[in-house]
Formats: structure tokens, sequence, C-alpha cells
């Protein structure tokens, strides 16, 4: 074994069998290359990662690779979701040099860390598109050893090129009126009215995009921008890229039509699509929409929750070795397990054929294997067939049942069963959000089980956060994304509850966040904090990828900040960012629909709701029910009782001019002006509805 062996993240530990000669990230592999005055090969991947597993699989554990890599270079091994500011910086460095990305990423680099050649999968032999690595290693190597002029002046190159990639965030401009239709106008235009969702294929679900336009169609009563999000979030969960059979969604669809997915499921995919699947349900409560949280909260219970309280990180696409392997499945599978009437009814349901429901990618034939989906919803499905839709739901999950149990018998694939504060906190908000939304205790203690978690096992004895916990042990200082996403869920977690302990908790990490990563002088933050390793310099985020970005997420966090607490400071942070990105998201304001969802909110005058009293009564309840129902991220709700008056006005010291006795009173406020009170829920509501 290599010395992966002793490292905690489930990728790494994939690979401590490897002939390579694979280190850790650290000082002891750097100074070992300059020992030997040798590159380093960087490899970084993660453990779901369906070509990591293909590029080991053919020279990561092959003999003959392996000794020419251990001559020509020292090895590390990086896991992209325990490192992501490592990732981060050379994946930059990669699609600046090659337009592309994605993982495995390969680069070599000198023993001072600095780049000169950047790659993702590298195939063992070579081909007529790529140099294999049989080749490659050694030419490299005598690269090094006979042109190192050659390699330093491309250095010298990548280096002056990345510098440029740090001007991101230092605009100081605002945006203009119009960008929130010019970015909804985009979407528009990529939309696939055919199968829903934004562009051809590969197709993600995209679901920062759907909450932009939930809220866009909710403040400028836009119909097509509410059908677009409705068409594709049903297309979703009909389509392949749900499991039908065990829940959750798969990370992304292949094709078009949602059929055939990438089959690696990731935690921050089912607490995105979670609240944005309970935000739709708030605005047009179609029960598939309420159907798909509580599926995706069960199979979270199921398969991913940790003893302790926490989420792990993802499952695997493949198993034996083949991707999908555990997913999909023959006709003759189905009809075994399954009553004949029953069987014959499922298959015509699921889209199950004898030849198979999907093409192989390469050939274009039909597989034989069958991915479980419905074209119609089954409610649809079963007035067609004359039949009692809820008679029909009965036996399909009766069927569904019975398959996911012969399922279980097969060989599983990969658990990565590393916790990380930042997927988790997305999650701790996507939960606390749910829980208010369809009034249901079940959701809110499982974000307060994370937020106890979080407390308890990520946390240093500064109070600063820690990025990934496993096997007992939390480690890695925390990043940007740590503490955005934490405070997030802290903020929702208050607006769910009322407990001021959860907005105290975010009022001190959100300014332990900016003592560590805030830019001072343009605005916006860090990716990494001020003692963090810096590599080739720091960089900021904005764009919106797989999940929202750690300045999207900054910015509703301080806006939000400042109408619960009065601190306009928070306020100007968040007007900062949007200052500091303002030229980046003007060139492409589609590309950043989680930060225009703020911009969406302010441009709309939020409100604040005060509300004084004893929590020991019916019209009480009602009136939080009201605000549950109300959109969280426009409506601050701040809740001042006989018993927490005292902590609240320290957080909120503008409250101190309101009563904090045992009767009920309503201030409906925005811009701080406050209209007079009001006493009920039936009031409160009218208020909301005058104010839009």
């Amino acid at each position: 074994m290599n010395r992966l062996s002793k490292e905690k993240s489930p990728y790494l530990l994939q690979h401590a069998n490897n002939p390579v000669d694979w280190f850790p990230w650290g000082d002891e592999a750097f100074e070992e290359a300059k020992r030997r005055d040798c590159p380093v090969f960087l490899s970084i991947g993660y453990a779901t990662c369906h070509w990591c597993h293909v590029m080991e699989h053919e020279s990561f554990e092959d003999e003959q690779v392996a000794e020419l890599m251990n001559d020509a270079f020292v090895n590390i091994k990086v896991d992209r979701e325990e490192r992501p500011d490592i990732d981060n910086t050379y994946m930059t460095v990669c699609q600046m040099l090659t337009g592309q990305g994605g993982w495995p990423l390969t680069i070599i680099m000198t023993p001072d860390k600095e780049p000169f050649f950047a790659a993702t999968y590298i195939p063992k032999q070579s081909n007529q598109r790529m140099q294999g690595m049989i080749d490659f290693v050694p030419q490299i190597s005598k690269i090094w050893m006979e042109k190192r002029e050659r390699v330093m002046d491309s250095v010298s190159k990548i280096k002056n090129g990345f510098s440029k990639s740090l001007d991101l965030g230092s605009s100081k401009g605002n945006l203009s009126d119009g960008i929130t239709d010019k970015a909804v106008h985009l979407l528009k235009g990529r939309f696939d009215e055919a199968h829903g969702g934004f562009g051809s294929q590969p197709k993600f679900p995209s679901p920062h995009n759907l909450l932009f336009l939930l809220r866009y169609a909710d403040f400028h009563n836009d119909t097509e921008a509410l059908e677009m999000v409705e068409k594709t979030l049903t297309q979703m969960r009909l389509g392949g890229i749900w499991d039908h059979i065990g829940g959750g969604f798969h990370r992304y669809s292949t094709d078009a039509e949602w059929l055939l997915p990438h089959f690696e499921k990731m935690l921050y995919d089912q607490a995105m699509l979670l609240l944005t699947y309970a935000e739709a349900w708030r605005n047009t409560e179609n029960p598939l929409y309420k159907e798909t949280c509580y599926d995706i909260f069960r199979y979270l219970n199921r398969k991913m929750k940790s003893p302790e309280g926490g989420y792990y990180s993802a499952e695997d696409a493949d198993s034996e070795g083949e991707e999908g392997k555990f997913y999909v499945w023959e006709k003759d599978e189905i009809l075994d397990q399954l009553m004949d009437h029953d069987a014959e009814t499922f298959c015509e349901i699921y889209n199950i054929r004898e030849k198979g429901n999907f093409r192989d990618e390469a050939t274009g034939q039909f597989t034989g294997k069958n991915i479980p989906h419905l074209n119609e919803p089954l409610e649809t499905i079963a007035e067609k067939r004359g039949e009692n839709p809820a008679d029909l739901e009965k036996r399909m999950q009766q069927c569904r049942n019975l398959l996911h149990d012969s399922r279980e018998t097969r060989v599983y694939p990969l658990l990565d069963d590393k916790i990380l504060t930042d997927w988790n906190g997305l999650l701790m908000a996507a939960l606390a959000a749910a829980g208010a939304i369809f009034e249901d205790t079940e959701f809110t203690e499982a974000a307060i089980g994370i937020e106890k978690f979080i407390s308890e096992k990520m946390t240093g004895k500064s109070g600063a956060l820690l990025h990934r916990f496993r096997d007992g042990d939390a480690a890695i200082e925390g990043m940007a994304d740590d503490y955005c996403s934490v405070i997030w869920g802290l903020i929702e977690l208050h607006q769910t509850t009322y407990d001021p302990h959860y907005l105290e908790k975010a009022i001190w990490l959100q300014d332990k966040f900016s003592e560590q990563f805030l830019d001072t002088e343009y605005g916006g933050y860090f990716f990494t904090s001020e003692s963090g390793e810096t590599l080739l310099g720091r960089q900021k985020e904005i764009y919106d990828g797989a999940l929202p970005s750690s300045n999207s997420i900054a910015a509703l966090n301080t806006f939000r900040l400042a109408r619960l607490t009065g601190n306009m400071d928070y306020d100007s942070a968040s007007e900062q960012i949007f200052s500091a990105f303002s030229k980046v998201i003007e060139d492409n304001p589609a590309g950043y629909t989680s930060a225009l969802t703020t911009q969406l909110v302010k441009e709309n005058q939020p409100v604040e709701v005060v509300i004084s009293g004893s929590r020991d009564s019916e019209e009480f309840n009602r009136v939080i029910g009201v605000m549950h129902k109300a959109d969280r991220w426009k409506h601050s709700l701040i809740l001042k009782t006989p018993q927490n008056s005292e902590k609240t006005e320290q957080l909120s010291p503008f409250l101190q001019s309101f009563p904090g006795d045992e009767k009920i009173a309503i201030y409906v406020c925005r811009n701080f002006a406050c209209e007079q009170p009001v006493h009920t829920a039936e009031d409160l509501q009218n208020l909301l509805d005058d104010f839009g």
C-alpha cells in the first residue's frame, strides 16, 4: 500500500493499493520533488467519478504505467471535494489552456506548484484523438530534463494568464436596471419547450435557474417563466434522471429527454432540488412536487444520513466496474419479480421494453436494459386508463417496493461517506425551508440535527468551521462555501423556528467569515481565508455551476441579515458583492441567476414583519402559518415574545421600541417604515397581498 492508506478520503483510499507511489497533497511531496529535481504529476478527482475509475483501471493500476510515473514524477492524488481550493485553482489553469475542464484533472507542475501542462482524462495507449500515458510520460520527462527553459517559459505564461483571472470581482459599478429581465430573456432563449430544461444535451438540473424563474414569475406575473419551471420539474420527476425505484436524483441527463442519466447521486443535488420542488409547491400546490420532496427526504434518511446527524456526500454511478449496472433492468427480471397482471401494467406504464428503452452511446443500438420512467404523471395515466388514481398509485408503489427489495440484493455502488460542511449547510437550508412550507416538523428536526452536528463535530476551538468529517476525524480549514452555506442554513432555521439562537450563530459566523475572507478593496469574498494556502493567488467565485457560488449565497445572507438585525453594514456588504462582480454579471446574466435572485428581491421592495406577543394562542399559530406560506426571502420575520425579548433586542436593536407583552401585534414594514399594527392572521395576509 502507498501513502494514501493513511488518508480519510474514500477517493484517496480507492488508490491506496495502486502501484503508483502516490503522495497526498502536502509539504512532503513537494520537498521530495525538489530533492529529486523532477516534476509533480497531480491527479484530482472524486470517489464517485466514472472517468476517474476508468483512468485508474487503465493506468494507475497498471504496472507498466506506474513504473513510468514513479521514475518520472512525484505523484500526488487530491480529492476535489476535500480540497476544492486546489481543484478550483488548477481547473482554472486547465480551462485556460484547453478550453474545457472535467475530472479526472491532470496537472504537471514544478516542485514549486507552478503548472506547465493540463489535461483531463488521459488513456493508457495513444489514439487518433490524444496521446496516451505510455507515450506521454516519457515525453514530459524528456522535455523536463532537456528543455527546462521551455518548461519555465510555459510556467511564466500560465502564471501571467492566471493572474488575469484574479481580476474577476474587481469592478466598481452598478447592475443595470433591466438585468433580471435580460437574464430571463436569455433563459427563455435556451429553454427546451419539448422536454424542459435548458440547452440540448447533456442536461443538468440547474435548480438555481428554476428558483430564480419562480421568483421572477411571482414578482412579474410572468406565466411563461412559471411554465418553464413547471415543465422542467415535471419532466425531471418523470424521467430516468429520477430513481423511480429507490428515490433521489441522479447527477444529470446525457440526453435531452431526461432519460439516460449519469447515475451518480450527489448530496448537493438532493438539497437544491428539495428546496426547488418545495418552493414550486408553495407557488402551485402541484401534488407531484410535494411528493417529490418527501421522496427525496426518505431517500436521504435511508441512504445518506450518518448516525451523528450529518449527511454523506454521494453514491457512485458504478458498481462491478460498470456505470449504472445497479439501476437498470432487463424486462425478464421485472416479470420474474412481479405478479403477472401487475408486471405487464408496470412495464407498460414505466416504458419497460424487451429490447431495452435506451441506446448504447457508442453503437446506437438498444442495450436490452431499461431505465424505469414515466411519460405522464400516474394520475393522468390512471384517468386515461379509466382507473382510480389512488388505486393505480397503490399498485405501482407495491411494484416499486418489490423491485426495490430485489435491487437491494445487487452489489451496491460505493457510498462516499465523508461529510462535507458546505453540502450539509445547503441541505440544512432546504430542510428548514421545507419544514415551514409543508408545516412538517420532521424536516425541521432534520435541519436542527445537521446544525447540531456541525456545531459539535465540524467546528474548531476558535469557532471556525472545518470542511470535512469522516471516521471520527474533522479536518481541513473551512472555505467560503462552508461559511456561506452554513450561514444560509442558520438563517432558514431561524425563519422556521424563530429561535434567536440560530440568528445569533448566523451573525457570529458572518462576522467571522468577513474577518477572514472579505476583499476589503473591492468587496465580495475570497474562496480561501487569509491563513489558507494561496497557491497561484486568492480567487473569488460568482459563477453558479452545479451549485450556487459562495458570493451568490453571501449576497443573499448579508441582505437578509440586514433586515433581521437592522445593521445596514450587512446591506452594504451585499451591495459591494454586486458592485465587485457587476461587469461579469452584465456580460452573461443567465450564468449568475443565484446572485440575481437576491437582486430580484431587492428590486421588488422586501418586507419585514415583526410579530410581538405570546406564542400560546390559536391566533398566533395562524399568523405563523401565513408567514410559512409567504416568500421567505422577500418577507423577513422577527418574533418578539415576553420570553425572548432581551435576546431579540440584543440581536435586533431596532426592536427595542416594539412592545413585548402578551397581546399579539403584527407590524408590516418596508424600508424600515412600518404600517400601523394589526392583530389577526387575516389582516396580516391582506397587508402582504397589498404589498405584493
